[in-house]
Formats: structure tokens, sequence, C-alpha cells
């Protein structure tokens, strides 16, 4: 039940080689973290997936079909989603016309706006606001709404508690198991470890554009992701070292 493959992705961020070598499998229906410090390579990965950085070589298979040189408009349609870092909404839109934004490549599915004001209820008494006016807690919850009314099969969030209170981190993580649940299969990058790994079925954790540590976050021990996250010695996933890769 793969959903997303991905075999020896190198990826390059101007002149760094910000993936390398990468292999990584999504499976349908789970939430896979994305961990690692700043410069890990990991929202360069997510970008490649979308089809913002094109990789230099390796491959990205998606439900069985290669889309490694597809557009990324293509790509939305295809079933690929991007909530960017930074929520990048349209600040001089309202709440509901940058949820609509996402719907313009809409695939057949079960998102709509209603079913988004489900998840966020604030939104329906609040559409007709400003998005510059809204919290940045409530901006996360908006630019997840606009992926999600493309009907996406993958669903890609880069950096989900960047600038935002523990608090608010909390209550947008509470609804990713309802995502999941509804049929759309999650790849999130996160530098918050605690809740990544409170929240995830499986993690990578990247150094440098390699995976040096991969299991469930369960079978990992604090000293295992501490090691891996900072490059310190050899992390060890399940008692198999990981030397990048999958």
């Amino acid at each position: 039940m793969t959903l997303l493959s991905i075999r020896d992705l190198t990826v390059y961020h101007g002149q760094l080689r910000a993936v390398d070598g990468l292999s990584l499998e999504v499976e349908r229906g789970e939430i896979l973290a994305i961990i690692g410090a700043n410069g890990a390579g990991k929202s360069t990965l997510l970008r490649a997936v979308a089809g913002l950085n094109p990789p230099a070589s390796g491959s990205i298979t998606l439900d069985g079909t290669d889309i490694t040189r597809l557009p990324a408009h293509k790509r939305v349609s295809a079933g690929i989603a991007l909530v960017p870092e930074g929520r990048r909404l349209f600040r001089s839109l309202t709440v509901e016309e940058n949820l609509l934004a996402g719907a313009y490549r809409r695939r057949p599915g079960a998102w709509n706006l209603a079913r988004v004001h489900e998840l966020f209820p604030w939104m329906a008494d609040r559409r007709g606001q400003n998005a510059a006016q809204l919290s940045g807690g409530e901006q996360q919850a908006v630019a997840i709404g606009r992926a999600l009314l493309s009907n996406p099969a993958l669903l890609l969030i880069d950096e989900l508690s960047l600038g935002l209170a523990p608090v608010v981190v909390r209550r947008i993580y509470e609804v990713l198991p309802d995502i999941v649940t509804a049929g759309t299969t999650a790849l999130l990058v996160e530098q918050d470890v605690s809740q990544a790994m409170r929240v995830a079925d499986r993690l990578h954790c990247l150094l440098e554009g390699r995976s040096v540590l991969r299991g469930r976050p369960r079978e990992l021990t604090p000293e295992q992701v501490e090691h891996a996250y900072f490059g310190i010695g050899t992390a060890y996933a399940g008692g198999t070292p990981e030397k990048g890769g999958d």
C-alpha cells in the first residue's frame, strides 16, 4: 500500500546538495514525519515532492506513477498538495477566498468548504474576514484547509509549528488524525521533535540530506533521536545503523 516512493533522490538548493541520495516510502493512510535541524534538507525534500525543486537524480513515484519530471501544477491534479513554510496566504483576500483558491484544480473527493468548516469550526463565522487579520495559528489552519480543498491523496506540510505558540501547535496537530481518517496521507516536516513523535506513525531524521534514523516513534529512544538530530556518533533504528536512504 505504498503511496509515495522516493529512490536515490538528490536535490540541490542553489549550489548546496540539500538532499543526498535519499530513499524513503510513505504508506497510504499514515503520517510520516521528517525531522532534523536547520539545513538538514527537510524543506527541499518536500519542495521536490511538490515539484518546486527539480531533482538532479533519482525518482519520485506517486501511486505507481513516475512523477519525477511532472510540473508542479500537474502534481496538484495528480493528488499532491503542499502547505508551504510560512503559510503563504493571499493577505488581501478573505478567509473563504483563500480556501477556495485551493479548489482551482480540485480532484473528486470528500473535501469541500463544509467539511473544512467541520475541521475548523471558527472559519464559518469568519469567512469574510481578511486573511491578514488572522493570527499565525489561524493562518496555518487556513493554509491546511486550502490544501485540503484540492482533495489530495498526499498532504505535504512544511514546518507546521514554525513561529506558533505551543498551545496553538497542539490544537492544529489534533486535527491531523481526522484528516488521515478521511483518506488523506500526510508527510510533514517538523523541527519540534516531541510533537512529531507524538502524532507520527513513522519518522525519518535527516542530517545533511541523508536519512540517519528511521522507525516508529515508540521504538526509538530519546538518545537515538538526539544523536541522529545533532549528528552525534552513529544513529540506530531497530538495531540497524542508517547510512542514508531506506
